[in-house]
């Protein structure tokens, strides 16, 4: 035989030298559930491991990831039942604990790359991204709401603002509404790809976001269709988006694939609630190795296309590979 595959893969020297896909630091987004109040720490039940924080605990928390090498957090709002109306209009108070944590974020770690939520869902008392009337989300109205929210998150200072509310024509209105603000800087991370999917329950229980009636089928995607995903990523790569993502990851690793080959944009991918879930809880059954599990997982988008990965995964995930050494 003149080619033996084998010989590539004889001692962890040679595996470790003819590797392909390497995950590090500068891959991982971790995304925060943030609360009201100081001193505040509760777990999520169904994502064991995470826990939603006050801004004081969240800072802490920043500050251990960022010496860990992760750069990247995404911050979404836990927000209480008592503050939600149908047109989500705390998403753009100034005076609320959100915008006022994001700018204290900013202020106290400039370096750190902070990327916000833009949807209606967690400020909703229907629960929908969108606003609901006579039981249908309304597309262009949402957009307004959308668009005053963007503007009064980039006026904190984040980063990048990430639409995940999947209304027509969000990434292009987005972009006009914060350019004539005078945020030329601000990305667009937009969630081109989501999926109406079963892995989000985790999520929606931590911040206690889940629609009061129906699904979200008639705005997130069919998770039968791939074609779909990219007329999304062409409307949003002409609307002016910064950097596509699919969501969730590991169920949609073609999509992935896809865009990273046919756009040139970074493409971003949502490691979510129910992947971390599935492994941590398969983990604490002893069923299978938790943490093996985690690497090939987050290999896998990796591999996929991905450039930038959100996961839940990003600060054990770090502290696994500098206590082996790897890093």
């Amino acid at each position: 035989m003149e080619r033996r595959p084998r010989r590539n893969r004889a001692t962890a020297a040679i595996r470790n030298l003819s590797q392909e896909t390497h995950v590090t630091a500068s891959d991982l987004i971790f995304p925060l559930f943030l609360l009201e109040g100081n001193n505040n720490r509760t777990e999520v039940a169904s994502m064991p491991g995470i826990h939603r924080l006050s801004i004081d605990l969240m800072l802490k928390e920043i500050e251990a990831c960022l010496k860990l090498g992760i750069q990247g957090f995404d911050v979404f709002p836990v927000v209480e039942e008592s503050y939600k109306d149908k047109m989500a209009t705390k998403s753009y108070d100034k005076s609320f604990f959100y915008l006022k944590a994001l700018e204290t974020i900013k202020k106290e770690f400039p370096e750190a790359m902070i990327v916000t939520d833009v949807a209606m869902d967690p400020y909703s008392s229907d629960g929908h991204d969108g606003i609901v009337e006579n039981g249908q989300i309304l597309n262009d109205e949402t957009l307004e709401v959308l668009g005053k929210m963007a503007v009064a998150q980039a006026e904190t200072g984040i980063d990048m603002v990430g639409p995940s509310d999947m209304m027509d024509g969000r990434v292009g209105y987005l972009r006009e509404v914060l350019d004539d603000a005078g945020f030329h800087n601000v990305g667009i991370m937009s969630y081109t790809a989501k999926y109406a999917s079963a892995f989000y329950g985790p999520f929606r229980d931590a911040l206690d976001s889940a629609p009061k009636f129906g699904d979200k089928k008639t705005y997130q995607m069919n998770p039968a269709n791939r074609k779909e995903a990219l007329i999304e990523a062409e409307l949003d790569f002409i609307e002016g988006a910064d950097v596509m993502m699919v969501k969730p990851a590991l169920a949609y690793l073609d999509i992935i694939s896809d865009l990273k080959a046919n756009y040139d944009l970074p493409i971003a991918a949502y490691n979510v609630s129910g992947e971390y879930a599935m492994i941590k809880a398969a983990g604490l059954k002893g069923w299978l190795d938790a943490d093996r599990a985690r690497d090939e997982a987050l290999m896998s988008i990796k591999r996929a296309g991905a450039d930038m990965i959100l996961t839940y995964f990003a600060k054990e995930y770090m502290e696994s590979k500098i206590a082996n050494s790897q890093f």
